[in-house]
């Protein structure tokens, strides 16, 4: 009987070890963009978003500033046909903010395209916990050639 306490004390306390607290989860997420991005699987990409995501970035062209809109699915479709390894975007996760059913993820840059330098800059990701889970909702981000953070 204690030999039946204590197996059931340890299983319980890996199953509780082993759940994701909500800012890993966000981080799960917003890591699992990017590792669909490297290795071109549109099926895990997909699993990233809600289902009325939103994807911006801001642009400057001299002193004009537009912030342009791309559509998930032309964002899926162009990472559906990448080679595996040829769209990397290497992030440092910043900032993690939860307040309930929404996250905030702040992440600087570096994207590199067939292993060469592109862009660089800064994500700011909002995501939000649906029924599924956590799903980015929008991305807005900025992208320059030189004075990478």
């Amino acid at each position: 009987m204690r030999y039946l306490l204590c197996l059931s004390f340890l299983l319980s306390s890996v199953k509780i070890a082993s759940a994701q607290s909500p800012r890993d989860s966000v981080i799960t997420v917003v890591n699992n963009l990017f590792i669909a991005m490297k290795n071109a699987d549109t099926v895990l990409l997909k699993n990233c978003f809600s289902p009325n995501a939103v994807l911006q970035t801001i642009q400057e062209k001299g002193v004009e500033l537009k912030v342009v809109s791309e559509s998930i699915a032309s964002f899926i479709e162009f990472v559906g046909k990448e080679t595996i390894g040829a769209a990397d975007e290497q992030i440092n996760i910043e900032t993690v903010k939860i307040d309930a059913t929404l996250a905030m993820v702040w992440t600087p840059y570096k994207f590199y395209y067939k292993e060469k330098f592109s862009h660089c800059g800064v994500n700011c990701f909002q995501l939000v916990r649906l029924s599924n889970g956590w799903r980015i909702q929008y991305i807005i981000d900025t992208r320059r050639k030189d004075e990478c953070l």
